[in-house]
């Protein structure tokens, strides 16, 4: 209606809720409580300090922790450890952000390419020393002339 993007829904665990099981939600999840269980996201999670989620495996496209996660977590998307984040597992996550003071524990494995950088010597050589006009590749390698009995 009104031509207005949809948002993703948010569900909400508050600190006193505990959920045991499965769960699968379509939008947002924020949790507060606590979850026992598989817990798949299709949108994005945010774990509180005061939240704890233990199981098998956590899936959400963007993770932020400020709890306590007690599983295999696996980030689409980013996943953020705040300074008072404490987690438990492996991690497969396309970006990992991890702040002074979260504790981690485990494997982590970054999906996004990691490409190498540009050697400094063929982009920069100038800086590099390895022009033909700088000093250093003019003492290595004089010009030749003459004949070979001038150069002994």
């Amino acid at each position: 209606m009104f031509n207005r993007k949809p948002t993703k829904s948010l569900t909400y665990l508050s600190a006193t809720s505990e959920f045991e099981g499965n769960l699968k939600i379509e939008g947002n999840l924020r949790v507060d409580g606590i979850v026992h269980g598989t817990v798949e996201v299709r949108g994005d999670m945010e774990i509180s300090q005061t939240g704890l989620v233990e199981g098998p495996e956590l899936k959400a496209n963007n993770i932020i922790v400020h709890g306590v996660i007690k599983a295999r977590v696996v980030a689409a998307g980013r996943l953020t450890l705040s300074r008072t984040a404490r987690l438990e597992g492996d991690v497969s996550a396309n970006s990992l952000d991890i702040e002074a003071g979260a504790f981690y524990t485990g494997h982590i494995a970054t999906t996004n390419e990691v490409k190498a950088l540009p050697r400094s010597v063929d982009h920069y050589p100038e800086l590099m020393g390895r022009t033909d006009e700088s000093p250093l590749n003019r003492s290595l390698n004089p010009p030749i002339s003459g004949s070979q009995s001038e150069l002994k």
